[in-house]
């Protein structure tokens, strides 16, 4: 008899020093779209924090939460879900989740009828009679902008492309553009200072390879995989390029070439005006190019 007394008052003890959790459904059949709600609630909470789905998260598929309050004191936490349907049939809300203090405590499950109430025969009537509304150039603004607009930047768009592809890229390879480049280049070529160190192979080599990029681009002449003999019998025929400029070219290629097969060793005085002789040709190249178009013109 002690013992059936004390397993009493234990079970009143832990009871009254538990969490419970309670839980209520309003509706279990509903209309398609109706709102219905669930109601959980959990006790005896003593400060407790309630860990469980965040909001708009709790119910499952098909169970389309239209509104999630959740409120906590000391003692209870309270929480009251909006729901409503949008297909026919039996669905099922499950047991769900709550953590209090690494103890999890379940709902019982719930079974939802949801049902259409529409007939076929039903009528369906306005509430109001349709009426016309004459619509202004503000209202047809309002309505139409973001369409207007968005023609507006592809017509931009593409005349952007155009022109681009049309001026665009034909400035990349403008005579005074092939013109400044190979100026620059020259420049990095003379701080190499390789006519200072009397390094006359790698400064002809570097400098006919530079003017030889410079006629193919400037001139359209293949420049660059003709030698040295046939590249000068092709100026000479072609009459592009200047007798002056022509000049130039023959005597810097032609030693160019004595140098890189160790025929000839250039002093400094020779070098530098080489390079120099290179630079003003390049200069230059712009006057042979307006003479050849007022050729054409004629």
């Amino acid at each position: 008899m002690k013992k059936l007394l004390f397993i009493f008052c234990f079970i009143i003890c832990a009871n009254a020093f538990s969490q419970i959790l309670s839980s209520s459904i309003e509706k279990k059949t509903i209309a398609l779209g109706e709102v219905n709600h669930i109601v959980i609630t959990i006790n005896n909470l003593k400060n407790e924090k309630v860990s469980a789905a965040p909001e708009n998260e709790l119910l499952p598929f098909h169970f389309e939460e239209v509104k999630d309050s959740i409120s906590q004191t000391q003692d209870i936490y309270y929480r009251r879900i909006e729901f409503a349907v949008f297909d026919e049939g039996k669905f099922t809300i499950p047991e769900l989740e709550f953590k209090v203090n690494g103890k999890v405590l379940k709902t019982i499950p719930y079974e939802i009828d949801v049902i259409n109430t529409a007939q076929k025969a039903d009528q369906i009537n306005d509430i109001m009679n349709n009426k016309e509304v004459k619509l202004e150039v503000k209202d047809y603004w309002e309505l139409y902008k973001f369409y207007i607009l968005a023609a507006i930047a592809l017509i931009c768009l593409i005349i952007a492309v155009v022109m681009f592809i049309k001026y665009g890229r034909k400035s990349k390879n403008s005579p005074v553009v092939a013109t400044n480049q190979t100026l620059k280049e020259l420049d990095s070529l003379q701080k190499k200072k390789y006519v200072e160190n009397g390094n006359y192979r790698s400064f002809y080599v570097e400098l006919i390879d530079i003017s030889r990029k410079f006629i193919a681009k400037q001139y359209r002449l293949p420049a660059d995989v003709l030698l040295t003999d046939d590249l000068i019998d092709l100026m000479k025929k072609n009459n592009t390029i200047s007798q002056e400029n022509e000049k130039v070219v023959e005597d810097v290629f032609l030693r160019g070439d004595l140098v890189k097969f160790a025929k000839t060793f250039p002093d400094q005085q020779a070098m530098e005006k080489d390079l120099a002789d290179i630079r003003d040709f390049v200069k230059r190249s712009s006057k042979d190019l307006e003479f050849e178009n007022l050729r054409k013109d004629v």
